[in-house]
């Protein structure tokens, strides 16, 4: 199966080489894509240099844009699935064979690491948060999503070519649209278990903003079909 890693970053010069590394240290001949949304430092220099492709935003655009060109970089090179991951240091590399191993069973159309069976140094807030979002998500979706917050996830390329031109979201809340988008035109959603790696990592949500944007998403999702 011919996958791409996709990868957005802002501002990760320090960050993205180590997770590229852990990527290329797996051997299992992914292609390796950093959709740099408008960084000020040298995050694309620093991706290049670890072996990856770069595409670059010339301004912040948010991470659901950068996630949208990953998109339509792997659809027009024909790749069978994309696994989308932060470059943070957030997502360990190291899980990716669990999602290949998952899809590879042929009965799920996007994979979802979930964090909630084991929370670690997850915030209090963010795991509230995420248990609430998770459960709004599923509903509207019409299907059990444990996490659905977590940005690693391995997702069919046949997804993105029906849906990817519906998004209308550019932010975080584009991770939400796309499984609710996925879930409710029947597209199966699973899920594989992931550790929380919080130690040392600044968020960028911004739980006021992001919140309004997430509740206005689900008003919007009332009236799709």
């Amino acid at each position: 199966m011919k996958t791409l890693a996709v990868i957005p970053c802002k501002n990760l010069e320090n960050e993205v080489g180590d997770v590229i590394a852990g990527i290329r240290a797996l051997d299992l001949e992914l292609d390796v894509l950093v959709v740099d949304d408008g960084s000020t430092d040298n995050t694309s220099r620093a991706a290049s240099e670890a072996g990856a492709e770069v595409l670059s935003h010339e301004q912040n655009l948010g991470k659901g844009a950068a996630l949208k060109s990953g998109f339509g970089y792997a659809v027009e090179r024909g790749y069978d699935a994309v696994i989308t991951m932060d470059g943070d240091g957030q997502h360990d590399p190291k899980a990716i064979p669990l999602f290949m191993e998952r899809f590879a069973r042929g009965d799920a159309d996007i994979v979802v690491g979930s964090r909630m069976h084991a929370v670690g140094d997850m915030p209090a807030i963010r795991v509230w948060t995420n248990r609430t979002t998770s459960r709004i998500v599923s509903g509207i979706a019409g299907q059990e999503i444990p996490d659905s917050q977590s940005g690693y996830r391995m997702i069919g390329t046949p997804v993105l070519k029906a849906i990817a031109g519906s998004l209308v979201t550019t932010r975080y809340d584009m991770e939400s649209e796309l499984l609710i988008r996925a879930g409710r035109r029947g597209y199966r959603i699973a899920a594989v278990p992931i550790e929380s790696i919080y130690e040392g990592s600044v968020s960028h949500i911004n739980p006021f903003v992001d919140t309004c944007r997430f509740m206005g998403l689900v008003f919007r999702s009332l009236f799709w079909r």
